[in-house]
């Protein structure tokens, strides 16, 4: 019941009628045919995806620069921390990916996770901009290999990592469910808790190049977490044996457990030193989302009493909503993308 098939690469004998394709151990003739697709909601995710196109290195950092020689003592430890985990997440989305695809008999949900692949490369090299401009060679090896040395920040990034681990060592059906929960809850809760710290710091006129850069990964990221989002519901439909009341309930835990780290590793890396924020306004946004989160893929809530974004957090969706991003990059407009006029803020 577990078994789970890699998929065909040339495949003459592969499945022809949309009937038969399915998320997995489907007989996929790999074909990328945009005329038939199976899944609806891939056109619109390809489409806003292919929109979202960025240059991490047309956003100017020159204030950056300066600006991050004056950040106190604490501004600086979480900026550095908080980057540093963004850093390894992204690289290890970058490297994971292709071992979901390898099993996904869906081409056009194949597509969407190749194009994803790429952005996450773009991340990296978004975060590289930014140490590489702001930083010293020094401080930015530093940054870039803090997990190595410090014991909290390996402990967040060994949550995920394990469990993508299990899936890369032990391919079967339930692992790859569980692969694609650690995947949602990095996009939806890990990510949004760093770029939660970095909006703070736009708050009171700080970084504002960093903002910027991470305000486009947002962007990426809210479609990556539709996409999984979407997988994951496509797989209860067609894989109800996966979704057993303890399976669910060990996803949902997963979550839970997410929001948990997440939560701890703020009071470690923020606590109640950065100006504008406090670890219960930090707990009380996580917690909402995990209930976000958990209620998007059909668990439930987890929390109760956070069922809406707290008040003294609303500030974060305003920063983080695509529709305050432009998506057309050569529109002609000052915060728009061109050639010789920087990215600005719509705030």
């Amino acid at each position: 019941m577990d078994k789970l098939t890699r998929k065909a690469l040339f495949n003459e004998k592969g499945d022809i009628e949309l009937s038969k394709r399915r998320m997995i151990n489907g007989n996929t003739t790999n074909l990328n045919d945009f005329n038939n697709i199976k899944y609806p909601w891939v056109s619109d995710w390809y489409r806003l995806a292919m929109n979202n196109f960025w240059i991490p290195e047309e956003i100017n950092l020159n204030q950056d620069v300066k600006d991050y020689r004056k950040l106190d003592e604490n501004e600086k430890r979480a900026y550095d921390k908080i980057l540093s985990f963004l850093v390894f997440l992204d690289s290890i989305q970058t490297a994971n990916l292709p071992n979901v695809s390898e099993f996904i008999t869906a081409n056009e949900v194949n597509l969407c996770l190749n194009i994803q692949t790429y952005q996450e490369t773009v991340h990296s090299q978004s975060y590289s901009y930014i140490l590489d401009t702001v930083c010293s060679p020094e401080e930015r090896d530093e940054i870039l290999y803090q997990w190595k040395d410090d014991p909290h920040l390996l402990a967040r990034n060994k949550f995920i990592g394990d469990e993508y681990n299990d899936f890369y060592e032990n391919r079967t059906k339930f692992n790859l469910v569980k692969t694609c929960f650690a995947n949602f809850i990095l996009e939806g809760i890990y990510f949004y808790s760093g770029f939660m710290f970095f909006y703070s710091l736009g708050r009171i006129g700080k970084m504002p190049g960093t903002v910027q850069e991470i305000r486009y990964i947002n962007r990426d990221e809210n479609s990556h977490l539709w996409l999984f989002r979407n997988i994951i519901q496509e797989l209860r439909k067609e894989e109800p044996e996966i979704f057993t009341e303890e399976n669910n309930a060990f996803f949902k835990e997963m979550i839970k457990k997410g929001v948990e780290e997440e939560i701890a590793w703020a009071e470690y890396a923020i606590g109640d030193s950065i100006q504008g924020l406090t670890m219960e306004m930090v707990s009380g946004y996580l917690k909402y989302l995990g209930n976000l989160r958990s209620k998007a893929v059909g668990l439930g809530k987890i929390y109760d009493g956070h069922d809406k974004e707290p008040e003294s957090m609303t500030w974060v969706s305003e920063y983080s909503d695509p529709n305050f991003v432009k998506t057309d990059f050569f529109e002609g407009k000052v915060s728009a993308y061109s050639k010789s006029s920087v990215i600005e803020d719509d705030l």
